[in-house]
């Protein structure tokens, strides 16, 4: 069956001519705030997801529109922030004027990752343009990196973009793909190791993971390793991929199997763990790591994983309280001990719909997937389509 999208209207309510706001008193935007380049990438991500997701499942053209609107104001807002040197100016403030700061890893990472998903998913090629140019100026920054998870989305975007242009061959002429072709195989080999290298010095018995302490934002750093193996199939990739997200699951499960994120309150070490303020942020990265690990390794666990993190924003976690409202598509900031954050900011909105897309994209794929088993099966059988 057909299932209806999430409203995508908190998501239009924080977004202006210039791009998407920060942060929310409440529901409503805090222009003092300005915006960062961190939360314009993220969204990029998101409505690119929902608007392929929704073009697949045949969803009526007037939301895809909508969402195309949106993707247009990112992208933009992108194409402006990035400096000369490749890499993007993250903070904003409101009157568009840059704030000052250092060089962001994750920043550039996260863009760089947003990017290579419009590229691979948008068919416009006047936005493919952008996209290209982008690109392009931005992942020789890469070289300069120092922090992992910086790292891990630049190496799951140029193993993104390998892949799709090693998938369509109608591309084979094209310039951008002949680059991809023969500029990041080199680029993905020299991120890969950095992150297996990571692992082995910190990861020992007991702990296996790439840092002395789980801090925020913990499955892009298996999720990098798992998309480098689709295009390396490096064993040691896969294992330590696999041995630091069964690490992640372990420890940020709760009581009676929920999902319980680690707190930002002292994160989690060898000696302790955190339990409070929980972020949708790492319960996102979480599912996204799931996700890839059931797309590479077919075990049915880790799509379990998936559905409980989809579950936590609609209240089985610690407090049994939702923070999402599907009636607008916002998202609470946070599950503090005493209860929600009830702050609806751009981080937090957009870790729910990614979530959300993240967990319909593997159910519709399961269902067209098994759909087709049938036919195989059943000469008589006549697909139901998803309309």
């Amino acid at each position: 069956m057909y299932r209806s999208p999430v409203s995508f209207r908190h998501l239009q309510r924080m977004t202006d001519d210039t791009g998407l706001l920060e942060h929310c008193l409440g529901k409503i935007p805090r222009r003092a705030e300005g915006y960062t380049t961190d939360d314009n990438a993220r969204a990029l991500w998101a409505c690119v997801e929902w608007w392929s997701l929704l073009e697949s499942e045949g969803a009526k053209k007037e939301l895809q529109d909508k969402l195309l609107e949106l993707i247009e104001r990112y992208l933009s807002f992108l194409l402006w922030v990035q400096r000369d040197d490749g890499t993007f100016h993250n903070n904003i403030r409101f009157d568009r004027t840059p704030e000052p700061e250092q060089p962001s890893d994750d920043c550039l990472g996260r863009t760089i990752w947003s990017c290579a998903v419009a590229y691979a998913k948008l068919t416009d090629p006047d936005l493919q343009i952008a996209v290209q140019e982008m690109l392009r100026k931005a992942i020789p920054a890469t070289k300069q990196m120092m922090f992992p998870r910086g790292w891990a989305y630049a190496l799951a975007a140029c193993s993104l973009l390998l892949q799709h242009a090693q998938k369509s061959p109608s591309h084979a002429q094209d310039r951008f793909s002949q680059w991809v072709v023969f500029d990041l195989p080199e680029r993905v080999g020299m991120l890969e190791e950095q992150l297996v290298d990571l692992y082995r010095q910190q990861a020992g018995e007991g702990w296996h993971w790439f840092e002395p302490a789980i801090t925020y934002g913990n499955g892009v750093l298996p999720w990098g390793l798992f998309y480098a193996y689709s295009v390396t199939h490096r064993q040691d990739t896969l294992d330590i991929a696999k041995e630091s997200l069964d690490f992640l699951i372990e420890k940020m499960t709760g009581n009676q199997g929920r999902i319980s994120p680690i707190g930002n309150q002292g994160w989690c070490t060898r000696e302790q763990r955190s339990n409070w303020d929980q972020q949708p942020l790492d319960v996102m990265k979480l599912a996204l790591a799931s996700a890839q690990a059931y797309i590479t390794l077919k075990q049915s666990e880790y799509w379990e994983i998936v559905k409980k993190c989809h579950a936590w924003f609609y209240g089985d976690n610690d407090l049994s309280i939702p923070l999402a409202e599907t009636a607008d598509g916002s998202c609470c900031d946070g599950l503090r001990e005493n209860g929600a954050n009830r702050n609806r900011g751009a981080e937090s909105t957009l870790s729910y719909l990614l979530t959300e897309a993240i967990w319909q994209t593997i159910e519709w794929e399961d269902d067209v997937h098994d759909c087709r088993n049938r036919q195989q099966n059943q000469d008589s059988f006549t697909c139901v389509q998803r309309i």
